[in-house]
């Protein structure tokens, strides 16, 4: 049983349990910020069962006689902060914590937490987000709130941290995981993987990829993209990522450097409704590999989404256009860098589509039940495309490399990116924007 925490005291007053989010108030807490997680995973896969230890340094933002971590239906097992027992009380998705001296305001302090248990996703209005069971493995995609299925967190996007992460399961399974491989290490019958993610990174976008995968070469040089795939999907997967190299080039001459030192591609061998997109990985279904290329702008998506959405994460979920207007666009773009539909011809195509539904979005502000309508999606990439037509080609992309480039690993917002673009053009672009943004009626197509 749990001690229960017990009531504030010295003056210290408690941290929100709690966060700023619009959208997702519940997720998230506040009071303090977390600077880094090392996590401690050994995960048995036949038996789905998980064992954790959450070693999280964090800088208390006020005075607090207790604070809360999100956390789903793991077991705890136990709690120390500054290596101090800490009393807790653990129900489902939040874990409060009350420590034994009441922490300063600005003070650092380490909360170590041990979990175990069989890790569940996180149930939904977007279904189940998080740790989930695959055929022979595991997947991890928690946008936008499914971090909490498989570690204690901040879970809001704009809470962004370092991470290092050991991961250790059975032989033959090879492990994913969002951030740069440092350690791999073989035991009795078991494989340690030790990766690192030195780069400021939102709770949501960690992920963990199980499975029994061979690891491939996506393209030579610099930055390194690698794919891990089964083996029965490998001829496919060679011709429907054969033009990954290409792709990358192609986006980091329109958005400037491609923003992590490695890019990785993992193909699970189960099907996927759609691809998700992790700090420096993508994950695709293997009904997305089908050795005709057919889904070849989903590629471009995800890895877009590397600039937009993951070294420039949202500061709050209403912000979603950011990630996925640009995101979208980006498809647009490479097809016309490849030869297929020039990008004017799409968005011709995609106005149509869009003005043949209901006005009933505000993409700015779609709210929590459309931010992943694909109203949001197709109408945010053409409030970039009519922004294009606005300030001309040279000024646009100089617009958006040094929009990846001055909030790199950092957090947005949407006036933040309204005064970035005002900065490119020679006229006022409210009315843009407001056009475009703010209100559910469709303007004329870009032109």
């Amino acid at each position: 049983m749990n001690p229960k925490v017990a009531s504030a005291s010295s003056g210290a007053t408690p941290g929100a349990a709690h966060s700023g989010d619009s959208y997702l108030p519940e997720h998230g807490n506040g009071g303090y910020r977390v600077r880094h997680y090392d996590l401690d995973l050994d995960y048995r896969v036949v038996s789905n069962r998980l064992a954790g230890r959450a070693d999280i340094t964090a800088v208390a933002l006020q005075s607090l006689s207790r604070f809360t971590l999100d956390l789903g239906r793991l077991r705890v097992q136990d709690v120390r902060v500054d290596g101090r027992p800490a009393k807790y009380l653990h129900r489902p998705d939040k874990l409060q914590i009350k420590p034994e001296r009441p922490i300063g305001a600005g003070d650092t302090f380490r909360v170590e937490i041990r979990y175990a248990g069989k890790p569940v996703p996180i149930s939904g209005r977007w279904g189940e987000l998080g740790w989930e069971e695959l055929t022979d493995g595991v997947l991890v995609a928690s946008q936008p709130n499914g971090s909490p299925s498989w570690f204690p967190c901040d879970d809001q996007p704009g809470a962004k941290a370092t991470f290092r992460v050991s991961v250790t399961t059975p032989f033959p399974y090879t492990v994913l995981v969002t951030g740069d491989p440092v350690l791999q290490r073989r035991g009795a019958g078991s494989t340690t993987w030790v990766y690192e993610r030195r780069e400021p990174t939102s709770p949501y976008l960690m992920s963990v990829q199980i499975g029994r995968y061979e690891l491939v070469d996506l393209a030579v040089g610099d930055p390194v993209q690698r794919a891990a795939i089964p083996p029965a999907l490998r001829r496919n997967a060679a011709h429907d990522f054969g033009r990954h190299g290409q792709i990358m080039s192609a986006l980091q001459r329109l958005f400037g450097p491609y923003p992590f030192r490695e890019y990785v591609v993992v193909v699970a061998d189960d099907d996927l409704d759609d691809p998700v997109e992790a700090q420096g990985m993508a994950v695709f279904g293997r009904n997305h590999v089908d050795g005709r290329r057919t889904h070849e702008r989903l590629v471009v998506h995800e890895l877009a989404h590397q600039w937009f959405g993951n070294s420039l994460t949202v500061a709050d979920w209403r912000h979603i256009w950011l990630n996925e207007g640009f995101a979208t666009y980006a498809e647009w773009l490479w097809s016309g860098v490849c030869g297929d539909l020039p990008t004017d011809a799409l968005a011709a195509r995609w106005y149509a589509w869009v003005a043949a539904r209901p006005r009933n979005v505000v993409v700015a502000d779609p709210g929590v039940d459309r931010m992943f309508d694909p109203l949001v999606y197709k109408r945010g990439a053409l409030a970039v495309h009519a922004l294009r037509k606005r300030v001309g080609d040279e000024s646009f992309f100089a617009l958006l490399r040094s929009w990846a480039a001055e909030h790199q690993h950092a957090t947005v917002t949407t006036e933040q990116f309204r005064l970035h673009a005002q900065r490119f053009a020679r006229e006022p672009l409210d009315d843009l924007f407001a056009a475009w943004l703010d209100s559910p009626a469709l303007p004329p197509p870009p032109r």
